[in-house]
């Protein structure tokens, strides 16, 4: 199930507009680059408030690691088996849990859906003065702003590139966690394997994500856009979903 919507009546204006709520000038879009790796990082180091950003560090990747561990142990899931039920293998998933590793979006959302928990939980974004890396997949770079929690969703906001000429599959997030991208310049084409939305600058589109869901940029332009990923939480504000094998 997705929506589309692309009736704004300024594309750019509302481009704009949403930019400045999220604390992010047209200069701080033009201030991206590529860096000899061809991998896309901001110069800016902006975030949403509560949030500082930054590449992956030593201690960074340690506390992701932490978590990881954490949210394994109190499920009562070996690494062996969050391993396999994540698709990963067992050396890399020890390389992240002793933070010797700096992990991908693929591998951050495959785990993040076998423990139930949003993709948030295992970057230790919430809370004052934590630094958040932005994470790296095959097409995406997510810088993760801000996180949102009530008793029924916890919602992340992400502010997101997707590189032209690559594909990006990301694994089924937990039943019910929907995603909403709007794009401020680029074509998208976003959304559940074989059933993709195109998102043109100005439009925005949403899609169940709880199956697995592809990231890709039409054309030579890459793909500037904010992306919201919304996860149901049960009655105590714990994940609602937890996997069953």
């Amino acid at each position: 199930m997705f929506r589309l919507w692309n009736d704004w009546s300024d594309r750019n204006a509302s481009g704009a507009a949403i930019l400045g709520a999220m604390g992010i000038s047209g200069s701080d879009i033009r201030g991206s680059h590529v860096s000899g790796s061809g991998i896309a990082r901001s110069e800016t180091g902006r975030a949403g408030k509560g949030v500082v950003t930054g590449s992956w560090t030593p201690a960074a990747a340690s506390a992701t690691g932490a978590r990881i561990r954490a949210l394994r142990a109190q499920r009562g899931i070996s690494l062996s088996e969050l391993a396999r039920r994540a698709g990963i293998g067992k050396a890399t998933l020890s390389g992240l849990e002793t933070g010797s590793r700096n992990p991908t979006a693929e591998t951050l959302y495959a785990i993040a859906g076998q423990l139930g928990v949003p993709l948030a939980e295992l970057l230790s974004a919430q809370g004052v003065g934590r630094s958040v890396p932005e994470v790296h997949g095959t097409a995406v770079v997510a810088q993760l702003l801000e996180v949102f929690r009530d008793e029924e969703m916890s919602t992340e906001l992400y502010r997101l590139e997707i590189r032209p000429g690559l594909l990006q599959t990301s694994p089924a997030h937990p039943n019910g966690v929907t995603e909403y991208l709007t794009v401020f310049s680029g074509t998208a084409q976003v959304g559940p394997v074989g059933r993709p939305l195109v998102i043109h600058a100005g439009d925005h589109g949403s899609f169940v994500a709880d199956t697995p869901h592809t990231y890709a940029a039409l054309g030579d332009e890459p793909v500037l856009a904010s992306l919201l990923i919304r996860h149901p939480l049960g009655p105590s504000g714990q994940d609602r979903h937890q996997p069953e094998h």
